[in-house]
């Protein structure tokens, strides 16, 4: 009887490069996957579960299935690949810049102008200015949201 090839460990590290490569090439693009990569999970577990199917495979098959020198080598560069994908997105991309000129809280901000809902321009000088005198002036609270992105 003649062994045949086991392609799972390999098709698995296949699912598992594109795992990584699709997520900054086109996840990455999308609220819903880039702030969480769960697409880019599921596609790494399907990958390991086929590595670890094809290792299994070889082992308890040994007359049956080649493999048992390769799974292996393919189960570790997996790992390796998921690896790398978990500290490029939970650690690396993490690491902001310092704002070296960000207004500190209670700080003055400076004046800016946006558009109100209707598109007429607003300043943030005008919002504060006394609207008499003596007359206290108005008050503004403004976030900041720092994204990652």
């Amino acid at each position: 009887m003649t062994r045949t090839r086991n392609f799972l460990p390999l098709a698995g590290f296949v699912v598992c490069a594109l795992a990584l490569v699709s997520y900054p090439l086109f996840f990455s693009r999308f609220t819903v996957t880039r702030d969480v990569p769960w697409v880019s999970w599921l596609l790494f577990a399907a990958g390991l579960g086929m590595v670890i199917m094809g290792i299994r495979r070889a082992f308890r098959q040994p007359e049956r299935y080649r493999g048992r020198v390769m799974g292996p080598v393919f189960g570790v560069l997996s790992l390796a690949v998921l690896g790398f994908f978990l500290f490029l997105t939970l650690v690396f991309s993490r690491q902001l810049p310092a704002g070296g000129s960000v207004a500190k809280v209670g700080g003055k901000a400076p004046d800016f102008t946006l558009q109100d809902t209707q598109g007429r321009p607003v300043r943030l000088y005008e919002i504060l200015q006394p609207a008499g005198a003596g007359a206290p002036g108005s008050w503004a609270l403004l976030i900041f949201y720092r994204g990652y992105w």
